[in-house]
């Protein structure tokens, strides 16, 4: 089983420009996902992107690289910031929990 901290702080801002920017922070890191307020609404269908199906869903761009999110085994969701989600240069893992907190704010 992966660890993942046990609080993501999550914010939204979504005045950005030109873009809103989403930003995650626990303890020791922080990633910042420029996305629009439709991609990150688009996260409420991450139940469906089933990472041993092969399936992710593309939203936001974090230094320059696409950021494709899928579900992983017990309730976390994989982030991927790389040229694609098979050959990613920078994988994450979060709660569930943090991602429906995204869509709530993008909407």
């Amino acid at each position: 089983m992966c660890e993942y901290p046990r609080m993501i702080d999550v914010s939204l801002e979504k005045d950005a420009d030109p873009v809103p920017v989403l930003k995650l922070q626990a303890d020791a890191w922080e990633l910042n996902i420029w996305a629009s307020l439709a991609d990150l609404a688009r996260l409420s269908g991450i139940r469906a992107a089933d990472w041993d199906e092969r399936m992710s869903l593309k939203a936001g761009l974090c230094a320059g690289a696409p950021v494709f999110w899928a579900i992983a085994e017990d309730e976390q969701v994989a982030i991927l910031i790389g040229s694609d989600d098979e050959t990613w240069d920078i994988a994450l893992m979060v709660p569930l929990a943090t991602v429906d907190e995204i869509v709530a704010l993008a909407r």
